[in-house]
């Protein structure tokens, strides 16, 4: 697990799940660069160790369908909903069919497809987030 933030002010906390560690490196590096505080897991067990026993406030999991360790993409999500409800949820997969059983878990809306553009992974984020604000008791 590797985790920084960036200098400029820290928007939100996001746990990135990514097996391959290029895509894993390369989205973290471009979420840090917009702000946002990253922790990178390669696999559901790391995830797992950070939303479950470190403390740490983790406002988004971005998780790709598949990853390795005791839970694939899609049990590391119903373990969020359940154990996490205020962390909000963003899988990315490759399989269509991966896409719309995400769809169906995540009731936030449509899920990324793999191949996916950083800036779209930031923009969906940041919506996301802002839509929890909005909702959020006064």
């Amino acid at each position: 697990m590797i985790e920084q933030t960036t200098k400029q002010k820290t928007l939100a906390t996001i746990i990135v799940v990514e097996g391959d560690a290029l895509v894993r490196m390369a989205i973290a590096g471009y979420l840090r660069e917009c702000g946002y505080r990253v922790i990178e897991a390669a696999t559901s067990d790391e995830a797992l160790l950070v939303l479950d026993r470190s403390g740490i406030r983790v406002d988004v999991l971005f998780s790709a369908v598949e990853v390795s360790g005791a839970l694939d993409g899609f049990a590391l999500t119903q373990w969020v909903r359940v154990n996490r409800p205020q962390t909000k949820i963003v899988m990315a997969g490759s399989p269509k069919s991966a896409s719309v059983a995400a769809g169906r878990l995540c009731e936030e809306g449509p899920q990324l497809k793999k191949p996916y553009e950083p800036q779209a992974v930031e923009d969906y984020i940041r919506r996301l987030l802002a839509l929890a604000q909005s909702t959020e008791p006064r």
